[in-house]
């Protein structure tokens, strides 16, 4: 027997669901699977061009596993969190190569993916394949937190098991899928984090947190994120035709990514550019052109400070290093850069 939540639920999506999204009610599940990832710490409005434009490049899973990396990244540019690139990328080359192009049917199967984790397994399991696997991401966290008044915090192993336990106790046995997007579109467009729409849910007279005035406290978190500074300069070396880059390499932010070369210091580099360059660089004789403002970028757990020089009197093939490459600037829109950079070279029309 359905409890209460469940039936009003799935009567709110019958009767009340509007949201719509171009992946809603797919059953391919590697369109599911493309659509989670890039949704992944990404805005629904934002995340949309990127799966369009994945989906026309990469129409099957065979089709991106033989995709170069480079041409992937380039894709993803901008979407941020490119490690779900390099997985995403990696994972279809696992299916194609060592599965023969058949995307896993079970959770069980799904979840061993790299870069698949629980949530995106069930998902995939749940619209794909119907099977009865709760979806437990911020959006049902939330909703849960706030009509059964739980406040544990989710972000603790003893919360992440309570929210799951009773995600998977709720959840419809007779349509899993349609449950799973249901309380996800929920917690999208009805008990969102600021100003949720109380007078319009449909669980107000049994929402633990709405009676008691609980609204702001729920859900709860314990761990407080410590973000790290770091201090990036950028160098801008080229002549009418050539540009030098280099290639992000190691386990750091925007890996495989291309840059142009960068000094990274203990602090922001202010106006004394010429010795830490020199040093940099091995050269001495050279002109600081131009520099920009110092700019800050916030990612979720690091914080960069940043600035962009250009120099004049360095010919970039007279350069000599194994990280730098230089290459025709009109052969630029073939890289993949982080989106500060890639702004920084549209503004100043070097891309």
């Amino acid at each position: 027997m359905k409890s209460p939540f469940t039936q009003l639920l799935i009567q709110w999506n019958t009767l009340q669901n509007t949201r719509q999204m171009p992946w809603k009610g797919e059953k391919n599940p590697y369109f599911i699977w493309l659509s989670e990832i890039i949704l992944q710490q990404t805005r629904v409005e934002q995340g949309l061009l990127y799966y369009n434009n994945f989906k026309k490049s990469y129409p099957n899973v065979n089709k991106l596993a033989n995709a170069p990396e480079d041409e992937v990244m380039r894709l993803w540019q901008g979407l941020g969190y490119y490690s779900r690139a390099r997985n995403l990328h990696s994972t279809a080359k696992f299916i194609a190569n060592e599965l023969g192009g058949v995307f896993p049917q079970q959770y069980v199967d799904i979840v061993k993916l790299k870069g698949v984790g629980p949530y995106t397994a069930a998902a995939i399991a749940s619209f794909a394949f119907n099977e009865k696997r709760a979806v437990v991401d911020g959006n049902v966290i939330r909703v849960l937190a706030r009509v059964f008044g739980i406040s544990t915090p989710y972000d603790t192993t003893q919360g992440k098991k309570v929210f799951t336990q009773l995600a998977n106790e709720l959840i419809d046995s007779q349509q899993p899928g349609a449950y799973n997007q249901a309380i996800m579109d929920y917690g999208a467009t009805v008990c969102t984090p600021q100003n949720p729409l109380c007078q319009q849910c449909v669980f107000a007279e049994i929402c633990v947190a709405y009676n008691n005035n609980l609204i702001a406290e729920l859900p709860a978190a314990e761990k407080k994120v410590k973000i790290k500074e770091r201090y990036f300069t950028y160098l801008l070396i080229r002549n009418k035709k050539e540009i030098i880059i280099e290639k992000r390499m190691g386990n750091d932010i925007w890996k495989n990514l291309y840059q142009l070369p960068l000094i990274e210091t203990d602090k922001l580099l202010k106006t004394n550019f010429h010795q830490a360059i020199s040093t940099f660089l091995g050269i001495g004789q050279f002109t600081i052109k131009n520099y920009t403002a110092e700019t800050v970028q916030m990612l979720t757990h690091r914080k960069i400070h940043f600035r962009f020089v250009e120099i004049d009197g360095i010919a970039p093939k007279s350069l000599k290093s194994d990280n730098f490459v230089c290459i025709p600037i009109k052969d630029l829109v073939q890289y993949a850069f982080p989106k500060t950079i890639h702004l920084f070279l549209a503004q100043n029309s070097v891309l």
